[in-house]
């Protein structure tokens, strides 16, 4: 056995005062010592993501101990940050996922250990609202427990900055040396919930928080002038995917005026086991099989359902055959951006210098659409986060004024009094949209296809792969290594004729072998494109044991679009050494 983690594992195994479920698993584990010497190996990873992994015992996985030692991190770095605040405040909101709510309580406690005040919400709350909440009380930071949408054992910790924001990369750094600070986390005893309450040290966040964030949503609509009875024939189906935005988004729907709204029962009650899906993922078709079957019922015009933590948004639309198809997370992206500037441009309302950013694996047919209006696209890098980053910049310098931010999985941003993606507010607007849509004869489809027609065909798929264990860190290493080593000249017939590694910052022009320095921060990412328009992009990524690759073209027309799609995804996967099922 490892010395180190043994001595770890003793450490737990010897605490008399262990919590009950946790001794539990670990006298259930107590023989297998692949399983102990991974969860307690080395201290769970921390990042501008937070943290995220199994609900387990040890200091590798998410448990009361491990949220303990990370609140006490956070307490020491908000200290530390802001000595002259008297009164330092922190905004918490959590999942339905198992234990959620005692980690978010937990978090509380030992930041009330600190003499840091903290606002919790007293339900289950979408993370956008927690962004939201930090703003509104003008709050040090945030923190949210969620494990978005991985299976049902994970649970997450994740914290947002002062901005409501996701953490930067150097707050993360800094982060992380005050949580070794903390010390042995089976140490850490906080005091009680009802003696912090007493002593001013919590408060509950009720109901008002969502009347002022809706309030605000109200603010972005560029129709509110769309009659009640247009609102009225749009028919919508809702699945919250047993997560946190049932009351959320219902409730905005009945405040925007639509009335026709259905919910799937099965999934509307918040369940941690997600018991009616295989994984409660909005960008999986499979988790809306119910909401399909809802929708042929009331002949809906649009299905909309939302991750588990409410930051992310699925929709499908029905096409000409009256089948109910998925909009993929670049073509909703286009719908709500062209609507946007497309109403602001005809009222007159859209600003000179305004932006719309987007990440770098994000279809390029947003590019083309902010070019007809005469709007800045500016990249950044695959993570919310760092669109985040730009709103805050953009909004201290004057240089810009935002106007839409999005990914292609399934993030969007429309008002920036959130500083993360959020399904809540896009589903609301997504509701005006499909009703300006209707006014005009239209579905959400025919929009569609009318900006294929109007600014090109293009088509984009992920294709991932998990490689568990070292052998397959090794494998996703060794791939990266190698497309920096011995980059490929050609993908099957078509020359390679631009290369963007995010390691190295530089951008290489594969005719003149000339590069130019790239503006964004490094990270582990190659991009290739190749003079048709079409694109290929690869990256391990940052939560999972996977490598993501990713695809775009433009083709003549959807089915060439198609044909481009498959037979370049099959030449790079070819080129990579991984195969599809």
């Amino acid at each position: 056995m490892n010395a180190n983690w043994y001595e770890h594992y003793t450490r737990w195994n010897e605490c008399e005062s262990l919590d009950p479920e946790l001794r539990q698993q670990l006298t259930a584990m107590h023989a297998d010592e692949k399983q102990l010497a991974d969860c307690f190996s080395a201290p769970i990873s921390f990042g501008t993501g937070g943290m995220r992994g199994v609900m387990e015992p040890g200091i590798n996985r998410i448990n009361l101990y491990t949220i303990r030692k990370v609140s006490a991190g956070l307490a020491l770095y908000l200290l530390e940050t802001y000595p002259e605040l008297t009164v330092k405040k922190v905004a918490i909101a959590y999942d339905s996922r198992k234990h959620s709510q005692l980690f978010a309580i937990e978090t509380a406690k030992v930041l009330g250990q600190y003499g840091i005040t903290t606002c919790i919400f007293n339900q289950l709350t979408p993370t956008p609202l927690l962004s939201f909440a930090v703003r509104h009380y003008c709050a040090c930071a945030g923190v949210v427990i969620t494990a978005s949408h991985n299976p049902p054992e994970y649970n997450g910790y994740k914290i947002y900055g002062a901005d409501g924001g996701q953490i930067t990369l150097a707050t993360a750094e800094r982060l992380m040396e005050h949580i070794a600070a903390a010390g042995n986390e089976l140490d850490i005893t906080p005091p009680s919930e009802q003696e912090l309450y007493k002593n001013g040290l919590l408060h509950y966040i009720d109901d008002s928080l969502l009347q002022a964030y809706l309030e605000k949503v109200q603010q972005l609509r560029v129709h509110p002038d769309l009659s009640p009875a247009i609102r009225e024939q749009v028919k919508i189906v809702f699945t919250p995917l047993h997560g946190t935005t049932h009351d959320s988004i219902t409730r905005g729907l009945e405040l925007f005026g639509y009335t026709q709204v259905r919910v799937v029962e099965e999934q509307a009650v918040p369940d941690p086991n997600f018991s009616t899906v295989a994984s409660p993922n909005p960008e999986e078709p499979e988790a809306f099989r119910l909401a399909i079957a809802y929708a042929k019922q009331e002949d809906a015009d649009i299905i909309m359902g939302t991750d588990p933590d409410g930051d992310r948004l699925g929709v499908l639309v029905k096409n000409l055959a009256g089948d109910y198809v998925v909009l993929t997370g670049n073509q909703l992206g286009a719908l709500l951006l062209h609507y946007l500037l497309d109403t602001k441009h005809k009222k007159g309302g859209l600003p000179s210098n305004g932006i719309v950013l987007k990440t770098i694996v994000t279809s390029e047919m947003g590019r083309a659409i902010t070019t007809d209006f005469g709007v800045s696209t500016e990249d950044t890098l695959t993570g919310f986060k760092y669109i985040g980053e730009k709103i805050e910049a953009y909004e201290k310098s004057g240089a810009y004024v935002f106007q839409f931010g999005y990914e292609e999985s399934y993030g969007y941003l429309i008002g920036d009094f959130v500083r993360d993606k959020d399904a809540v507010q896009t589903a609301l607007l997504l509701a005006d949209m499909c009703a300006y849509a209707k006014s005009h004869q239209k579905s959400l489809y025919d929009a569609m296809n009318d900006l294929f027609s109007r600014y090109g065909h293009y088509a984009e798929e992920l294709v991932s792969f998990t490689c568990k264990g070292a052998d397959g860190m090794q494998k996703i290493s060794a791939t990266m290594a190698s497309l920096r080593n011995q980059p490929p000249s050609y993908i099957a017939t078509h020359p390679i004729i631009a290369i963007e590694d995010y390691v190295s910052g530089l951008r290489t022009d594969c005719q003149t072998r000339t590069s130019t320095p790239l503006t964004l921060p490094a990270t582990d990412t190659i991009k290739y494109f190749f003079s048709d328009h079409s694109w290929f992009c690869v990256r391990p990524s940052g939560t999972e044991p996977k490598i993501k690759i990713y695809i775009g073209v433009k083709g003549t027309n959807q089915c060439d679009a198609q044909e481009r799609l498959a037979a370049l995804k099959q030449s790079v996967l070819k080129e990579l050494g991984f195969h599809t099922d």
